[in-house]
């Protein structure tokens, strides 16, 4: 198969050629030359970056996706590294579907204010202390 123009690549990965030129900076992927101005690349960058996305979602660093491909460019995933994901993804879930059973509880709650709900106290509080952190970002470490 011949190789792929950059615009190719980006409209089949659905990224766009910034994000490629990105992954070429910091050496996820790399090109195979240029025809013209324009990057050419392997088909099997497509792959490659299908990896990438899914330890993306999975919440891998683009740094510790690096570090999930040898030299030669082969996939070298760390089943120990992936394991330890799947358990901060478990304390994850189970973390939000505590704060989702909260909120539901105040929304139907019959309190006559959300402050008087004991229930949304203890969220309040929660989150008063760290507990509650913004999506994306994980809470402080209890000690």
């Amino acid at each position: 198969m011949t190789d792929l123009d950059i615009a190719e690549v980006a409209h089949r990965a659905g990224v766009p050629a910034s994000t490629l030129r990105f992954y070429e900076e910091k050496g996820l992927i790399s090109s195979t030359g240029r025809r013209g101005l324009r990057r050419q690349y392997d088909p099997a960058v497509l792959e490659r970056l299908a990896l990438i996305a899914l330890g993306r979602t999975a919440g891998f660093s683009l740094d510790e996706i690096a570090q999930m491909f040898a030299p030669d460019g082969r996939p070298r995933i760390d089943r120990d590294m992936l394991s330890a994901k799947a358990d901060e993804l478990d304390r994850t879930i189970r973390e939000l579907g505590v704060l989702r059973d909260s909120l539901r509880h105040a929304a139907a709650c019959p309190a006559p204010s959300h402050l008087e709900c004991s229930t949304f106290r203890r969220l309040i509080d929660t989150a008063a202390s760290g507990g509650v952190a913004a999506p994306g970002r994980r809470p402080p470490a209890r000690r």
